[in-house]
């Protein structure tokens, strides 16, 4: 055999040898609750601040969604999430080929108008969409996502709302993908590590 062949031969082998140790490497696994496979949502219609006023579980297909619950009136931890997604949607949109959109889910229909959620959401950008619905329409979707929410006794005024500070990442297909814990250290308000955020979007995107 000529030295040719040997040259060839050995590349061929350096190669498969190659490709067998990208194989067993550990690959690099996101941090957030990653549901496998990904999960379905029950049927819903939500008022919507986008052009649809109505919509459905269709309008989550085609792009990737973060959902959040909160309300216009939240003192803390509503602004505080929003304003960090803002900031970090621009890494998040560089990693997917499909757009990358949050629905803030109002957990206070009684106080959120939708033209009260449309100026709130319309603050952070156009990729931040407002949904809303009654009690009885709003309380199955919320807890279909794994999320929860509390109002007080009707005839409080100032009133809060408690409500979960995790986000749900739905895929293009409009299923649940993974959930982002909110962290809550003493002193602090409870919410989602935006670095992991932008470190699992990219593992899960990509």
């Amino acid at each position: 055999m000529n030295s040719r062949w040997l040259i060839i031969i050995g590349g061929l082998l350096a190669a498969v040898a190659g490709v067998f140790a990208f194989m067993n490497m550990p690959q690099e696994q996101p941090e957030a609750l990653v549901y496998q496979p990904p999960r379905a949502l029950a049927p819903f219609e939500l008022e919507s601040t986008a052009a649809t006023t109505k919509i459905d579980s269709e309008a989550l297909k085609g792009q990737w969604t973060l959902l959040f619950t909160g309300y216009t009136y939240c003192p803390d931890i509503c602004p505080t999430t929003l304003s960090s997604l803002k900031t970090i949607l621009p890494q998040l949109q560089k990693q997917a080929e499909k757009p990358v959109k949050v629905w803030m889910i109002s957990v206070d229909p009684q106080r959120d108008s939708l033209d009260r959620l449309k100026e709130y959401t319309g603050y952070f950008g156009e990729q931040f969409i407002g949904v809303r619905a009654e009690h009885p329409q709003l309380f199955p979707f919320v807890r279909d996502l794994g999320l929860m929410y509390s109002v007080p006794e009707e005839g409080e005024e100032n009133y809060l709302v408690n409500h979960s500070a995790a986000i749900i990442l739905v895929n293009p297909d409009g299923k649940r993908l993974a959930i982002f814990n909110a962290t809550h250290e003493p002193g602090t308000i409870p919410t989602v590590d935006m670095e992991q955020l932008v470190r699992d979007f990219a593992i899960l995107a990509g």
